[in-house]
């Protein structure tokens, strides 16, 4: 570590206390305590202001540094086309802007277009909104619902709220949007919660899907216009879809004319092993978001992809007024975001970071197993690529969730051994009980080992 002088540190410190508005934080206890403060990351460690080393398994805290701290060439990128040109607003074009979507479509077969703005919640919306455009612009004004599936995160605005799946992070905000309607889970560990106890496999992932059909009928088809769905479902508990699931959602779409979105905030840009998490399960989508690993938090940036298809829709008519998507997003045009982007795909591809995702998860995942044949209290574990979880029960038969504040002893304990874990949190409740692990694509068999021995020993504190 680099360090800082110990009397700016200090004078850092203070200032955060007095003037800084964390991020879901609960502030009371820094009227006695120090929030920390992480000044330095590079490789997969990162320091505080006391100087000490962690091992950074959750990629910053929310699934972004995908490759890694400190990474030179995205930064003298960044630096460079910030001198030469750092903004103007996306209604004209720029070279990384037009390098970026470029080679963004190169990845994602069936798509064609890239609409730039500045966070998930953002892309997301920009998708509802021409939803709502296409249900005028060609079905009078109906099929404008939007499906979105329970324990699914869509983003912290008013409208991704309206699709969003945790109830606990939703308490105390509302009222939402109109025109938004829930599909449930497709968790097979919580299949008993469906009604759907004595399936599995297949048959389960199938009947799972075609509850999602159910509430097509109920609402009429004619009234859907999108399914909205993450790949794998990220703060709702890390639930991978089972076999049969994806195929039988793309059927349904398709027979009832609903356009396919898939959020790949969390899970896009390598996090399971692919460019993107629906490419894991042969889906072709009508829109896809990005947000997180685009530029693995260099810089800020975010995308909204489509297919020709939908773009058409917005060209049909040039002397309507109203014809085209009228929107802009102030910050999709910063180009540093979009430089940042094409230096950090490149880093993925040069340094083969799919494969080794895809490796390392398999020896995560393993390690977890393993964990799980030790410990009584891991009821569950599973996942896709680095992008997994460990879900805690007091008893594995009844499937009682341990207490959050157990969980939350579980992380810290990991804390104070120099690993940072992440936990589902205000997102479900009663249902706050999984261990989230989503380090950088470049990590290590020796740092995936550190992550998983230290949880051993946490486990063992917390729990005996």
């Amino acid at each position: 570590m680099d360090g800082t002088r110990d009397n700016d540190i200090q004078a850092v410190v203070d200032a955060d206390r007095a003037h800084v508005w964390h991020h879901l934080t609960q502030h009371k206890p820094f009227e006695e305590a120090e929030p920390r403060i992480i000044i330095e990351g590079k490789g997969m460690r990162v320091w505080d202001q006391n100087g000490k080393e962690y091992l950074d398994a959750v990629s910053g805290a929310v699934w972004t540094v995908n490759v890694g701290y400190g990474r030179e060439s995205i930064a003298n990128a960044v630096h460079e086309q910030l001198m030469k040109m750092c903004y103007f607003a996306q209604a004209a074009g720029s070279i990384p802007g037009s390098k970026y979507a470029e080679k963004l479509i190169s990845k994602m077969p069936g798509m064609s277009r890239v609409y730039y703005c500045n966070s998930g919640s953002e892309a997301n919306e920009k998708v509802f909104k021409m939803v709502r455009q296409i249900s005028h612009k060609k079905y009078g004004g109906k099929k404008n619902k939007i499906l979105y599936r329970d324990r699914d995160y869509h983003g912290g605005t008013l409208a991704a709220m309206s699709a969003g799946g945790q109830d606990e992070r939703n308490l105390q905000y509302g009222p939402f949007a109109p025109g938004f309607v829930r599909v449930p889970h497709c968790m097979e560990y919580r299949k008993d919660e469906l009604g759907l106890g004595h399936l599995e496999g297949e048959a389960f992932g199938i009947a799972a899907a075609n509850l999602i059909e159910d509430v097509i009928l109920r609402e009429g088809p004619e009234s859907i216009g999108l399914l909205c769905l993450e790949p794998v479902t990220a703060g709702g508990g890390v639930i991978t879809p089972p076999p049969g699931y994806w195929p039988r959602v793309q059927e349904i779409c398709q027979k009832y004319d609903i356009l396919l979105h898939i959020d790949e905030v969390v899970c896009g840009i390598g996090r399971t092993g692919t460019w993107f998490g629906y490419q894991q399960y042969d889906v072709k989508p009508d829109f896809v978001t990005m947000a997180k690993g685009v530029a693995s938090g260099y810089a800020a940036i975010a995308c909204m992809v489509a297919t020709e298809e939908v773009f058409d829709c917005f060209k049909s008519d040039p002397s309507d007024k109203l014809d085209h998507f009228r929107d802009i997003s102030t910050f999709g045009g910063c180009a540093s975001g979009q430089a940042a982007a094409l230096e950090n795909m490149r880093i993925i591809e040069d340094e083969d970071l799919l494969e080794n995702c895809t490796a390392m998860g398999e020896r995560f995942l393993a390690n977890l197993e393993a964990l799980k044949e030790k410990h009584a209290v891991i009821g569950d574990v599973r996942g896709k690529g680095l992008f997994l979880g460990a879900e805690l029960v007091k008893d594995r038969e009844t499937k009682e969730p341990v207490e959050e504040a157990q969980v939350g002893a579980v992380v810290a304990a990991c804390g104070a051994m120099g690993v940072i874990i992440g936990a589902s949190n205000r997102s479900v409740p009663g249902r706050n009980n999984v261990l989230c692990f989503s380090p950088s694509l470049i990590v290590t068999p020796e740092d995936v080992d550190l992550i998983t021995d230290t949880v051993d020993k946490a486990l063992s504190e917390v729990f005996g």
